[in-house]
């Protein structure tokens, strides 16, 4: 009997145990609250001034990098897809520029071939003179167009060149010359 009656507790226990989880919690008591309303003052309120964030500017005179010498968009766009640049010096062939720079961009974490290439350097005349006709001994070819003066590889040995046929390509200016993989991307290389 002892059993019957230890087994008849143990299951009112379980089912009370049982109803008293399947009932609602009791709501808590709450106690609504105020509170105070702020008193008026009679000094006026400093009105907001405007503020305006300047645009960052080029610093004349300062020299080229590879982030300047091509529009923020066009880093922008770079940086985006990945792409990092590596830093060199302007060249016409074994002639190195001074104050000149060139950059190749691309996604260094992958071989490859796929790069973009830009470049920019201050050249007086004589200099751009001397420049052109190196890269004409190379064999590269003069192509002038619209009033400039491009100097391009020559299209039978060109790696990569745009729909016109250019690949390697020098803008020679009033004071600089600049370079791009193709003479299309020079449109890219943006800084005097």
């Amino acid at each position: 009997m002892i059993r019957r009656t230890s087994l008849a507790v143990l299951a009112a226990v379980t089912i009370a145990l049982t109803l008293s989880a399947c009932s609602a919690a009791a709501d808590p008591v709450t106690t609504p609250t105020t509170t105070p309303k702020p008193t008026e003052t009679t000094s006026p309120s400093p009105e907001p001034t405007p503020t305006t964030t300047p645009e960052p500017e080029e610093t004349p005179g300062a020299a080229p990098t590879c982030e300047t010498i091509i529009a923020p968009s066009t880093v922008a766009a770079l940086t985006e897809q990945g792409w990092t640049y590596r830093e060199h010096e302007f060249r016409f062939g074994e002639h190195i520029v001074e104050g000149g720079i060139q950059c190749v961009w691309g996604d260094y974490t992958v071989p490859s071939d796929h790069v973009q290439v830009f470049g920019w350097a201050p050249l007086d005349q004589a200099a751009s003179g001397d420049g052109q006709q190196k890269l004409l001994d190379e064999g590269w070819q003069r192509a002038d167009s619209d009033g400039r003066v491009y100097i391009t590889e020559n299209p039978d040995t060109a790696m990569a060149p745009d729909e016109d046929g250019f690949g390697m390509t020098y803008e020679f200016g009033d004071g600089w010359v600049k370079v791009a993989d193709t003479r299309r991307s020079l449109i890219l290389v943006d800084f005097e």
